[in-house]
């Protein structure tokens, strides 16, 4: 296994010898920059439900059991004092429960560091600990992929989203109530 940062070490040693030419050669050779390829994202509420789904509602990295996103929101309209949210996801307006409980999706090997952008790469995790890996590997950061839980006891609070809105239609008009209303409904049929 390569030391890294002998490897740094003797880059920044060359160039005080002012043999940058060598401080490069080294670098390259021995802790080369590698540019992975852009894979872009090719998810949105359907999908990342059925990866929901998949997972069991459970964040495949800590065990907790996460909320659908669209039963999170429908609280905050609901419940507004007990559960601010921004819709620019303001931490000072936003109650935590959006970070702590919201489902979404993680790249196990992030895309900036190669990994592919498809469902066996896809992973359910909160926006805490999603914004936590950022672009590191379960490796780096002493982390387990758990399995997935089963949705059959626990669907994130899905079922009661759909009901509560069949029953209260009215709440659909917000566009983003609608839009996982019907990702929901979608991956329902699935």
């Amino acid at each position: 296994m390569t030391n890294k940062s002998e490897v740094i070490r003797r880059v920044c040693e060359a160039l005080l010898l002012g043999n940058k030419a060598q401080a490069a050669s080294i670098a390259r050779a021995e802790y080369p920059f590698e540019k992975p390829p852009f894979a872009g994202r090719k998810y949105k509420e359907f999908e990342s439900t059925r990866i929901f789904k998949r997972d069991g509602f459970l964040d495949r990295y800590s065990g907790e059991r996460l909320v659908f996103p669209g039963a999170l929101r429908l609280l905050s309209q609901l419940l507004p004092d007990e559960f601010p949210f921004h819709p620019n996801w303001k931490m000072t307006v936003s109650h935590i429960v959006y970070w702590e409980l919201t489902p979404t999706i993680d790249h196990v090997v992030p895309v900036a560091r190669g990994g592919l952008d498809d469902e066996t790469n896809w992973v359910t995790t909160s926006m805490l600990r999603n914004s936590a890996k950022s672009n590191w590997t379960l490796k780096e950061l002493g982390w387990t992929l758990l399995p997935p839980g089963d949705p059959r006891n626990w669907d994130g609070l899905t079922d009661w989203f759909l009901e509560y809105t069949k029953n209260d239609p009215v709440h659909l008009q917000e566009s983003y109530i609608r839009r996982w209303h019907s990702a929901a409904i979608r991956a329902s049929k699935t």
